[in-house]
């Protein structure tokens, strides 16, 4: 019994591998000529077109600089705002916070985004929902959240403003300030 293979060959058992052989060999066929055609048609775009532009143009602007023309952007409007220290090394990011009367933040907020437009240069940033205001002037931007409309009862809101450089500007020291007076 020893010369006797395990499972004896049939034509039906032939059949099926070779069917199973050819179906292997036409999806292999098929899959080798799909991707053929998607190299062919999409090496177009995988070109080499060079470096990126700078993501600002002009030079980079201080931090000294950036935080003074916000701060008297927004105490234009009634905002009194204070430096907040930064607390990254070697990141270039600022933040101004203050408090401000609840009735008015939000008109105050949207007033010294206009004026920072319109007086300073700065340029309206990218979209980041219904309650958050962006804008970019060289390689700054500055994000700020419209605060809650009712903060509760005699508090008064508080506003932040985040700047933050995008590339090519040093971080520099900055001393730590005072908390922001409340505006009488």
């Amino acid at each position: 019994m020893a010369d006797w293979p395990a499972v004896q060959p049939t034509e039906r058992t032939d059949t099926i591998v070779r069917r199973k052989r050819g179906r292997t060999v036409l999806g292999s066929l098929a899959m080798a000529a799909v991707l053929t055609a998607t190299a062919t048609a999409c090496g177009g775009p995988f070109q080499d077109l060079g470096p990126l532009p700078p993501r600002f143009s002009g030079p980079p602007l201080p931090a000294d600089a950036v935080v003074s023309e916000m701060t008297s952007v927004l105490a234009a409007e009634g905002i009194t705002v204070g430096r907040q220290p930064s607390e990254v090394l070697g990141r270039c990011t600022e933040r101004l916070m203050g408090r401000h009367a609840p009735g008015t933040v939000d008109s105050a907020l949207k007033a010294a985004v206009e004026r920072a437009r319109s007086e300073h240069g700065w340029q309206a940033g990218p979209e980041l929902g219904s309650g958050t205001l962006t804008l970019t002037k060289g390689n700054w931007t500055a994000l700020t959240a419209l605060p809650s409309p009712d903060p509760g009862r005699g508090i008064e809101s508080v506003v932040i403003v985040s700047l933050t450089c995008v590339n090519g500007g040093s971080p520099t020291a900055t001393t730590p300030s005072a908390p922001a007076p409340t505006p009488s």
